[in-house]
């Protein structure tokens, strides 16, 4: 960064709510500095085919989803750094933020670090990931038309996931680890009363099996210790994100599960600092609702500014 350079804009993460804010700050001609990283593009890279975010009617590489995003925020001019961020001060203006070695500072920061999905850590687990191991219903659900799956989990989004998946799977199994579930009422009995729904519980998944694609699963039985193996084409975890904030703990508020909060808008409890998409949303966590949120926090830092001149 040349000497004494401040940006009106730090934007810290790329992804869908990352790119689309650099897209409308530089739109409003604001100087913006995008630090994306060393996964440009996120979650969403890893991602094969996207049918449900607008304007594609055959869908579209997630990788090239990414790709066209960051162009297009480059043709208004925003910057880019893909290195990761070490450290914040937002304990005075112009914040500081710093990246390998390299102090940035700027006006104002957006936060779109996002969350991760929670896995199971198994090496099996990693070599199928997007072969039949996913953490999306909504995202990838279609692909089982007919197929036999399985949710693993116990609360909430199991069910919900398991529901969903009925529509298109012809089996859906839900493994729990625990005899109980931490699902609402509600939501289990609706899964309960799903006649593709078979539950699982006290078993634990050892080994995700097959070479090019999912084939099925190894499973242990938590009480018995009983070994056994389940066909099936996919396997869908719901076991909770994890959002990427530790870098701003001390710095803004963060709820009890690491979420940013929002003060107000989309600023965080720290003045001139705004959120957007994953870390901050514990409900959708799409793609289009990340770049939703990323055009409303940006939008909402352009006024921020305006108004401070």
């Amino acid at each position: 960064m040349p000497e004494n350079q401040i940006y009106d804009v730090i934007i810290i993460g790329a992804g869908p709510s990352g790119y689309t804010a650099a897209v409308y700050t530089g739109r409003a001609q604001l100087k913006t500095l995008v630090i994306e990283g060393w996964q440009p593009g996120g979650q969403l890279t890893t991602t094969t085919v996207i049918e449900n975010f607008p304007g594609f009617p055959e869908g579209i590489d997630g990788k090239q989803l990414m790709q066209n995003m960051r162009a297009q925020a480059q043709r208004f001019e925003a910057e880019f750094a893909s290195v990761n961020v070490t450290k914040v001060d937002f304990s005075k203006q112009p914040f500081r933020v710093y990246a390998d070695k390299t102090e940035y500072q700027g006006k104002s920061v957006i936060i779109c670090m996002g969350a991760r999905p929670r896995t199971l850590g198994l090496e099996s687990e990693k070599k199928l990931w997007a072969k039949g191991v996913s953490t999306c219903a909504t995202c990838d659900g279609f692909f089982f038309r007919g197929k036999t799956v399985a949710v693993i989990g116990g609360g909430d989004s199991a069910m919900e996931e398991g529901n969903f998946l009925t529509k298109f799977a012809e089996k859906v199994y839900i493994i729990h680890r625990s005899g109980q579930f931490r699902a609402s009422k509600i939501m289990l009995d609706r899964a309960k009363a799903n006649p593709k729904i078979e539950m699982m519980t006290d078993t634990t998944v050892e080994e995700v099996l097959g070479d090019a694609k999912v084939t099925g699963l190894k499973l242990k039985n938590v009480k018995t210790g009983a070994i056994s193996e389940l066909p099936l084409d996919g396997m869908f975890l719901a076991i909770g994100h994890v959002p990427a904030t530790d870098l701003f703990k001390g710095q803004i508020e963060l709820d009890a599960l690491g979420f940013i909060n929002h003060a107000v808008n989309n600023m965080t409890s720290t003045e001139g600092v705004f959120a957007a998409g994953d870390c901050v949303d514990h409900c959708y966590r799409q793609a289009i609702t990340a770049a939703g949120m990323g055009c409303q926090a940006s939008i909402d830092a352009t006024r921020w500014l305006a108004a401070r001149k």
